[in-house]
């Protein structure tokens, strides 16, 4: 996923309209290719990206404490405008493309920047030619980066006919169903995260992970029938009993170490 910015004095915003930026989703790749390459070259526009690996995504957003898409977008821009102001530049205004509540998001950021005036709006792409032209640069970035993605997999029959990204691509389906694993699930190019892959995982194979079944220290299951892991169970224990009484009596560690003989270093 790739998030965009540009910048520009404010006196140039009205030459800035007539570079005919438009939302980059309504723009054929020849088109982007040129706008970009136009505003890579204009001395009074300046542009930074924040390019975030699926891996990445899949991680915050399937980890115990979840972090949303919603999430990770706002703290991209922040980041980017944090990174324009580090640049030395002096930012007065900041036009959006809103994710979730406008009005929310708008308040978040006037807050982590209380100098900075925020416009805060659906479809902003497409009202205002600064954010058009970052997400030209967002969209150009991101497909350039799959056109040179280096896929960590060796499979055999890999191929790069992605389409668009968008679940409603037949092509990237497609792409989808035929680099589908029952146990691998997907290349690591694709956001496990991915409601779309909810589908493409159904006839998958059943991972257990012994840690997840293991007993509590009583041997018993908590109050909603499920098993739970204590932390002593993976060895984090209170300071009253070292380590070697733990290892010795064979307590508070999980069956997946003690079947299998494995100690607990604490010194290397």
């Amino acid at each position: 996923m790739v998030y965009g910015c540009l910048y520009c004095a404010v006196s140039f915003q009205n030459a800035l309209a007539s570079l005919n930026f438009a939302d980059s989703k309504t723009l054929k790749e020849e088109k982007r290719e040129e706008l970009f390459e136009s505003l890579k070259a204009n001395e009074s526009i300046g542009w930074s990206v924040d390019v975030i690996d699926p891996r990445e995504l899949s991680a915050k957003m399937l980890k115990k404490s979840k972090i949303n898409l919603n999430e990770i977008s706002h703290d991209s821009a922040m980041g980017l405008v944090t990174r324009v102001l580090n640049m030395g530049v002096l930012l007065t205004q900041v036009y959006v493309d809103t994710v979730g509540d406008p009005d929310k998001y708008c308040a978040k950021l006037s807050e982590r920047f209380p100098s900075i005036k925020f416009v805060v709006a659906k479809k902003a792409d497409s009202l205002y030619p600064v954010v058009s032209g970052a997400s030209i640069v967002a969209k150009v970035t991101r497909d350039r980066a799959l056109r040179n993605w280096s896929f960590d997999e060796s499979a055999e029959n890999m191929h790069r006919k992605f389409g668009s990204g968008y679940p409603g691509d037949p092509e990237t389906k497609a792409w989808l169903e035929h680099h589908k694993h029952s146990i691998f699930g997907f290349p690591t190019l694709v956001r496990f995260s991915w409601g779309t892959c909810a589908t493409y995982f159904k006839n998958g194979a059943e991972v257990v992970w012994e840690a997840d079944s293991a007993l509590d220290e009583d041997g018993t299951a908590n109050k909603n029938g499920k098993r739970q892991l204590k932390l002593s169970s993976l060895g984090f224990t209170g300071g009253k009993r070292n380590s070697e009484e733990i290892e010795s009596s064979g307590k508070g560690r999980c069956k997946f170490f003690q079947n299998r003989k494995l100690e607990q270093l604490t010194q290397f």
